[in-house]
């Protein structure tokens, strides 16, 4: 298992990025990048995702030591950052929770990327109407 750092460090060496070059990339300073390397610092969400990004693996295998694959869970990390952008913190949350649970329905079978994606975009574009409904109903929905 590697802590975050290790997986940045590690990554970064394997595209043959320079912090500098990898802040670049990311939007993020060189300083800010050695911290995350060096102090144990983490990023906030949004700074993981431009980071995933940049590196091209997923924030979920970033931020979680027990994940070996780099691109676990990456086809879902669009979403939940249009969820974060849209809704904050508490509908990337919950973009994150549904697209995981019914990943579920992939399993023993083999579903093209296209298919997948189909489908991410399907729960995400139900979400955001429900989001938007509620919105129009209620006032204010989570994370305004």
């Amino acid at each position: 298992m590697k802590t975050f750092a290790e997986k940045l460090v590690a990554r970064r060496a394997e595209l043959g990025l320079s912090q500098a070059q990898l802040g670049e990339l990311a939007g993020i300073g060189k300083r800010t990048i050695t911290s995350y390397e060096t102090d144990g610092r983490l990023p906030h969400a949004t700074g993981l995702y431009r980071l995933a990004k940049a590196l091209d693996v997923s924030p979920e295998y970033l931020k979680n030591e027990e994940i070996d694959d780099p691109h676990y869970g990456q086809e879902r990390a669009d979403y939940v950052e249009d969820a974060r952008r849209r809704f904050g913190a508490a509908g990337a949350r919950d973009v994150e929770r549904l697209l995981a649970q019914n990943a579920a329905l992939f399993a023993g079978g083999e579903l093209s990327e296209e298919a997948k994606d189909a489908f991410f975009q399907a729960v995400m574009k139900a979400y955001v109407e429900c989001k938007e409904k509620a919105k129009e109903t209620y006032g204010r929905t989570d994370g305004e």
